[in-house]
């Protein structure tokens, strides 16, 4: 029996929203991205939606509601959902070690997603104006590159990011090196089956 808790983690481009959306479309969870919450948040509060200020509206969330505020966040909107409506929920992007530490305390399973740096990088590019993020992702693969380093350690109180956390406490890694959707989607049902 797969898990009802699904959350996905790993580099930029790796495939998450790719990934949550097949587990939606083909398996029946809800797909929730903590990104798009924050997102959100930023454009309410009218402040440009850049890496630089979901970093810290993220850090500035952790401080003031707890580590696991976001998974709490999605958690509460699939609980909102009438009762049966969806086998379970997919959440990502987690980016913080407690984020993993709260799916587990949920019963839940963290998936780290990766490919080759470029090849993450072409596939922002390529996808920027579908996911209405063109000014968001218009930058050079050494801005990317630069970006995600940032991203990898700490950089400062334990509520930063701290995706090399993350990956060390996932339960599963997923090398997205294909262009291939199918092998894909594949492999997340197969990865259902085994959870």
């Amino acid at each position: 029996m797969s898990k009802k808790i699904i959350g996905l983690a790993g580099t930029n481009g790796s495939g998450k929203d790719t990934v949550g959306l097949a587990l939606q479309d083909n398996h029946g969870y809800l797909f929730v991205s903590v990104t798009d919450v924050l997102r959100n948040e930023l454009k309410r509060q009218g402040f440009p939606v850049d890496r630089e200020h979901l970093r810290e509206l993220s850090a500035s969330w952790r401080r003031e509601f707890g580590y696991g505020v976001l998974i709490d966040r999605a958690m509460d909107v699939f609980n909102d959902q009438p009762k049966g409506k969806y086998n379970g929920i997919a959440i990502a992007s987690l980016r913080n070690p407690f984020e993993v530490d709260r799916i587990h305390e949920l019963g839940g399973v963290v998936w780290w997603l990766d490919a080759d740096p470029l090849l993450r990088f072409t596939r922002i590019k390529a996808n920027a104006a579908s996911r209405a993020r063109v000014e968001e992702d218009e930058k050079t693969f050494e801005q990317f590159l630069a970006e995600e380093q940032a991203e990898m350690h700490s950089s400062g109180d334990e509520a930063t990011l701290n995706m090399g956390a993350v990956r060390d406490k996932a339960d599963t890694m997923m090398m997205n090196a294909g262009s291939d959707i199918n092998l894909l989607k594949q492999e997340v049902a197969a990865l259902l089956i085994e959870e």
